[in-house]
């Protein structure tokens, strides 16, 4: 494969009061011969919204995945709050991400021989050595938050899609992250299921919550993101304001994709 263009020069993400609460300088991904993500640089201001959005391959899920150091960045520096989470310390800069960064992922991965509030409150019982009853008050409070206050004693089984993945993102939220991650939580639900999810979602948004979203979901990017990135083949094409990237693109390769998006 050729190597991609640079990525086009554009305004960084919308900053919210204090400075970035994310920053990636030139991070690169590579599993064997496989080039994923290639110099991305992304700034993310506190209290906003950014969608990541491209074709399926492009590295937007190994993005997060770098962010959160599920997947470690073969080069490049991420920084948190300031911090630079990639300086290979090992084990403190895991537990500041594990606290700080909450993921909710395309499948719900919850445990299934748990209830909801279990499966909410086991993390911060657990991971942040809280007591067990105050994890559960907050696991019960945090349900209610995402429309499930009927549902604390369920099973997953006994759960719809939308369900599982409301329990799944109170379960990060339990942790009180300063940034939520969200690769395509809407992507394995039912149509009629999505609407429930990105809800909860909007929700958030509106209360401030730092997000890094990479979704299909173009309705939800153009009403809800302070800002949107357009990746391809492991860097950013183009980005900018849902208004500017989503309605009047300036790259081929944008316009492209979005052409095919939009048809459907």
């Amino acid at each position: 494969m050729s190597e991609a263009p640079a990525p086009v020069p554009t305004p960084a993400a919308v900053a919210g009061n204090g400075g970035p609460m994310l920053e990636l300088q030139g991070v690169e991904k590579r599993f064997g011969d496989l080039h994923v993500l290639r110099g991305v640089n992304m700034t993310i201001g506190r209290g906003t919204v950014t969608c990541v959005i491209g074709p399926s391959g492009s590295g937007k899920s190994t993005l997060l995945r770098c962010i959160n150091l599920l997947e470690p960045p073969n080069a490049g520096k991420i920084f948190l709050e300031g911090k630079e989470i990639t300086g290979g310390r090992g084990g403190d800069e895991l537990d500041f991400v594990r606290q700080n960064v909450g993921m909710v992922f395309q499948q719900f991965n919850l445990f299934p021989h748990k209830c909801a509030i279990d499966n909410v409150a086991l993390a911060p019982e657990k991971v942040l050595s809280r007591k067990a009853g105050d994890c559960k008050a907050k696991a019960e409070a945090l349900l209610a938050r995402v429309g499930l206050a009927d549902k604390v004693n369920e099973y997953p089984d006994r759960l719809s899609g939308g369900q599982q993945q409301r329990v799944a993102i109170a379960r990060a939220l339990a942790m009180d992250p300063e940034v939520m991650l969200f690769d395509e939580v809407t992507s394995a639900l039912d149509p009629e299921l999505v609407k429930e999810v990105l809800d909860v979602m909007r929700e958030l948004a509106s209360e401030g919550m730092t997000m890094i979203v990479v979704t299909h979901e173009m309705h939800f990017a153009r009403d809800v993101a302070d800002h949107v990135c357009f990746m391809d083949e492991g860097i950013i094409v183009e980005e900018g304001k849902p208004a500017d990237v989503l309605g009047n693109p300036q790259q081929e390769r944008t316009k492209k994709f979005l052409g095919l998006v939009l048809e459907h």
